[in-house]
């Protein structure tokens, strides 16, 4: 606690949340982007894909998490989504490497799975998904958040920085989370390729304070998602009918989530606190 904290992507709909609850853990935030975020202390507006910027913006942080992103496809053509993501985590880990930051933290994607914007239908070899789970993206962002993970152990093998990924779902809270949930009761089918997963913005904004008061070392790549599906319907139900070659480890709680989130919880001792059946 103390630390001065860069925050990239903070007028995002995730950087707002993690710069609310980082300065409530007593931390000194630094809000970065693109277009003015409204955040307190000090605020940056600029390209993160700029160098000069991206310098100007690590100057007397001790730690950085970088959100900024082009952050779906079809907001921009495949080459430009591409090409923004992974030289913006380019400079931002690898710069905060040779600036001596003592650790950082990145939004990667459970897109990099490879199946949410696939176009077509793709189904993961077994389930839940755990990290070790091969990658296969077919689209341009999910590459460029696997190109992003790469970075981060780039920049822990060349700088020794503690580097970790969070490989986010869907996120969301208040209006934005109802009109999701809605969207997947009406078409349940819609939601086979993010294997109904999703996770509260307020979950996702603990688990990037959880690794910065963690001390882990080296670099990790964490799934961090809801406990719960975004639908009312038994996860091994769902399994069966939409992915019916999918290998089910284990048994399946009704409403289950189907990312392992294992990995997050005895690293971090991280655990969401937040399911749309009670609370969201």
């Amino acid at each position: 606690m103390g630390d001065t904290v860069l925050v990239t992507g903070a007028a995002g709909v995730i950087g707002r949340v993690v710069v609310l609850v980082l300065a409530g853990a007593g931390m000194r935030v630094v809000a970065a982007d693109r277009v003015e975020s409204g955040a307190g202390g000090r605020v940056l507006v600029g390209d993160m894909c700029d160098a000069r910027f991206v310098a100007e913006c690590l100057d007397g942080v001790d730690a950085v998490v970088h959100l900024a992103a082009i952050p779906a496809p079809g907001q921009a053509p495949e080459e430009v989504t591409l090409a923004h993501n992974v030289q913006s985590a380019y400079l931002v880990l690898d710069g905060a490497g040779r600036a001596g930051l003592r650790t950082a933290v990145a939004a990667s994607s459970a897109s990099a799975y490879g199946y949410a914007w696939a176009e077509r239908d793709l189904s993961p070899p077994y389930a839940p998904i755990d990290e070790a789970q091969p990658c296969v993206p077919i689209d341009s962002y999910g590459l460029s958040k696997v190109m992003t993970e790469e970075v981060g152990a780039f920049a822990t093998r060349r700088w020794g920085i503690p580097t970790t990924l969070l490989r986010f779902p869907f996120v969301g809270d208040g209006e934005r989370l109802a009109n999701r949930l809605a969207q997947v009761r009406d078409d349940v089918g819609g939601g086979r390729s993010e294997l109904w997963t999703w996770l509260d913005t307020r979950d996702a904004a603990r688990a990037v304070l959880a690794v910065l008061t963690s001390g882990l070392t080296g670099h990790h790549v964490l799934n961090i998602a809801a406990p719960d599906s975004s639908t009312w319907e038994p996860a091994a139900a769902l399994m069966a009918k939409y992915h019916p070659e999918t290998s089910i480890r284990g048994p399946l709680e009704p409403d289950a989530s189907l990312f392992d989130t294992t990995l997050a919880r005895d690293l971090l001792g991280f655990v969401p606190a937040h399911g749309w059946r009670g609370d969201a």
